[in-house]
């Protein structure tokens, strides 16, 4: 749901303020009003930051909620279900007053969304071409929808994709071998 008509400039994104705790996202310059997460969504970026901490990944670039500043036609902030940052951008982002990652900051490592309904197209297709313009590394997509997750590796300016479905474990390059099946992951637990 768009909320405004009149284009923001990313300053003017970073200003607003309605009075409420409602999150939007910018995009290509309209405010974009976020529907709440399901609570299968939020259990399934939940068991994955408390996955990835056990993993040894310090809390400290694991992030639920921290917005991503991202190229596109107009100015555009993303809201990821789960960030981990590398050790770079934990520094860059030390004493903000805000928890977003600028264009001028490095990317994150590993970005993840987790799809609702009617935002596949949004996750699927935008969003994966404004990550890759962002140079991050990788990007999950957890389908809950199709039961599948998707990685996406950056490699030379491209994702390459693989998708993992039932018992497959999940591979990835950031973060080298897992255990985690798609299953596991698609039921949060």
């Amino acid at each position: 749901m768009t909320v405004t008509a009149v284009k923001m400039t990313l300053t003017e994104f970073l200003n607003y303020d309605d009075g409420t705790d409602t999150k939007y996202e910018l995009e290509n310059g309209e405010l974009i009003k976020m529907p709440s997460e399901s609570d299968l969504n939020q259990r399934i970026a939940i068991f994955l930051l408390i996955y990835f901490s056990q993993l040894g990944i310090p809390s400290y670039r694991l992030r639920i909620g921290i917005e991503l500043a991202v190229s596109s036609a107009s100015a555009s902030v993303r809201l990821p279900d789960l960030v981990v940052l590398s050790e770079e951008l934990a520094v860059a982002l030390e004493g903000a007053s805000r928890s977003i990652v600028l264009m001028d900051m490095p990317p994150p490592l590993l970005v993840v969304e987790v799809v609702s309904p009617n935002q596949e197209k949004r996750d699927y297709r935008y969003k994966r071409t404004e990550y890759s313009a962002r140079g991050i590394a990788e990007y999950w997509i957890i389908d809950p929808i199709l039961q599948q997750v998707t990685v996406l590796e950056w490699v030379e300016g491209l994702y390459e994709e693989k998708v993992y479905k039932g018992d497959n474990v999940i591979a990835s390059p950031i973060l080298g071998n897992l255990t985690l099946t798609a299953a596991q992951l698609l039921q949060g637990r």
